[in-house]
């Protein structure tokens, strides 16, 4: 699994991470209500935001400018790929401009010896999850017992490097995250829906070299909101 290396490697660049919320943040306005209260989707996004550090003011600026007479529209695109080896990705994007976005996908794909597939090509092999990371030394089953007993029901919940993982459905990410905060859950190290592999796969080290070039190509993108593979 590579929630956590995947949240520490945006953290690393800040000013990206912020550009790409505000963008999120302000298509997900611009789909309904600019009021996370009224619009569910929009409130995702700022929940994720926080689990960030994303500052409020970036955020605010992204609804105001939403709740404004600006017309420029973004829409959500899926791309589904393979890197060396068996390796499968797919790559989730903002965009408001699709042909530069393909053609952009494609050409990270085509220079990083991976090559980009049809709809659906791989996402099959893959599942949709809420994804709950935080620190904590209680036992896994214990936690699942309390989820159980708040009347919240998930996949199951691992210790993962010294964390908790609580894994669930997509369509129960706002009451898992509720049900964890009524517990005494402070802060989120991931809060994210995330696709989990099936089958995971490894790479030998010329292969792993190749396939990290890709995935910075592809995380580097502007348009790109998401990446998600099997590889561990």
């Amino acid at each position: 699994m590579n929630i956590r290396e995947k949240k520490g490697k945006k953290d690393q660049d800040t000013s990206k991470v912020y550009a790409k919320f505000g963008i999120e943040i302000y298509a997900a306005a611009k789909s309904g209500e600019p009021d996370p209260e009224l619009n569910q989707k929009l409130a995702f996004v700022v929940d994720r935001a926080k689990t960030y550090n994303v500052p409020k003011h970036i955020i605010d600026k992204a609804i105001e400018k939403a709740k404004g007479g600006d017309d420029e529209n973004y829409q959500e695109l899926r791309y589904e790929g393979f890197g060396p080896n068996g390796a499968m990705i797919i790559v989730d994007a903002l965009s408001n401009n699709v042909n530069r976005t393909a053609s952009n996908v494609r050409t990270h794909f085509n220079k990083n010896g991976g090559n980009m597939g049809v709809s659906g090509a791989v996402s099959y092999l893959f599942e949709n999850t809420s994804v709950f990371v935080y620190e904590s030394s209680e036992d896994p089953d214990e936690i699942l017992l309390a989820l159980l007993e708040e009347g919240v029901e998930v996949r199951d919940v691992q210790v993962e490097d010294g964390n908790i993982v609580v894994y669930g459905e997509p369509e129960d990410f706002n009451e898992i995250r509720q049900a964890l905060t009524q517990l005494g859950v402070e802060k989120f190290e991931v809060a994210e829906l995330e696709m989990i592999a099936k089958n995971e796969v490894s790479l030998n080290d010329e292969d792993a070299d190749q396939f990290e070039k890709l995935i910075d190509a592809l995380e580097d993108d502007e348009d790109v909101q998401n990446v998600f593979h099997n590889v561990v």
